[in-house]
């Protein structure tokens, strides 16, 4: 069977929407950002570039709108881009016309930066899909997510304009269930939990975030322990939101850092296991073990799991 290739956005794409009179008062970007699907950055990006116009005229992204007003949204073509694609391996966990999604290794930068202009997985799905370019975006071509760098596992991704503004909207809306396995130093007092500290730059390191914090944003994470080892214990963990480092730096208050975790795990990790059993961890041992979503097009409810990862599983044998 032919595979369907992804339909690309028309250049000058044009979407206009009606303000309603409930959301007299909010700022232009918002309400773009939660009406069109895309996200905040980039409409403030099309704002910024001339692509939005409030009843023909062009406002700057913190217009306050009064309601009733006509915006018309102009999705330009791709710009061009220098990121070059690479025949890095990827295990795809599903994949059809509208979407895939990836089993992340640890140790790959999901998008590209200043630092990172090759070898992220962007690179990779660019050999691989060379139609994301520009879809949602020239720096991060159909991702809709991210993971930090040393978190392994379920990637979603785009392949389609009209699945990353449905994928988009369902992330804002919090719609999408993401599930991590999380192994983390000590013993729990209780079984399960829901930890709600806000989060936002550490007020004594700008390079990481924290919970106390001038400007913290909610955020709740919910977990429950799925089984006590010698020392550590593995917990199922639950995103109801998507703030930077949010697992990390939960468990991290919580008193029960995740292990390998040098950013915030305090003292340098040595061991998981007590008496000084057990690998070393190399990294975080943080794994998005399953996301659950609406397909953008279809309706139909997905749900991915990606198998333990390699250096997750000696801590797990014999225990």
């Amino acid at each position: 069977m032919a595979r369907r290739q992804p339909v690309r956005p028309e250049e000058g794409h044009v979407r206009t929407f009606r303000v309603p009179a409930e959301a007299a008062g909010t700022r232009l970007d918002r309400y773009l950002a939660g009406s069109s699907g895309l996200t905040r950055a980039r409409i403030q990006a099309l704002i910024a570039g001339g692509h939005v116009q409030v009843g023909g005229a062009a406002r700057k992204a913190s217009a306050v709108l009064r309601g009733g007003e006509q915006i018309t949204l102009t999705l330009p073509p791709p710009e061009p881009s220098d990121l070059t694609p690479e025949p890095i391996p990827l295990q795809v966990l599903y994949e059809d016309a509208d979407l895939l999604v990836i089993n992340k290794p640890a140790g790959l930068v999901t998008h590209p930066a200043a630092a990172h202009r090759a070898g992220t997985i962007v690179n990779a799905l660019l050999h691989r899909c060379p139609d994301l370019r520009g879809i949602g975006g020239v720096e991060r071509p159909g991702l809709v997510h991210r993971l930090d760098k040393d978190t392994s596992g379920c990637l979603l991704v785009a392949k389609t304009e009209a699945a990353h503004e449905g994928l988009s909207r369902q992330f804002q809306a919090r719609q999408v269930r993401k599930t991590y396995l999380a192994l983390v130093r000590g013993s729990l007092g209780q079984r399960s939990g829901r930890i709600t500290a806000p989060i936002g730059r550490d007020l004594r390191d700008r390079k990481k975030m924290g919970v106390r914090t001038a400007r913290g944003r909610e955020a709740a994470t919910a977990y429950r322990v799925l089984r006590a080892l010698p020392g550590a214990t593995l917990l199922e963990v639950t995103l109801e939101t998507g703030r930077t480092h949010q697992i990390r730096v939960h468990l991290a208050h919580l008193g029960h850092p995740v292990v390998g975790d040098a950013l915030y795990g305090g003292r340098p990790e040595r061991r998981a296991r007590e008496g000084g059993a057990g690998p070393v961890a190399s990294r975080q041992l943080l794994h998005a073990w399953r996301i659950a979503f609406t397909h953008p097009r279809t309706g139909a409810p997905v749900t991915v799991e990606a198998p333990l990862p390699p250096d997750l599983r000696p801590y797990l044998e014999g225990a």
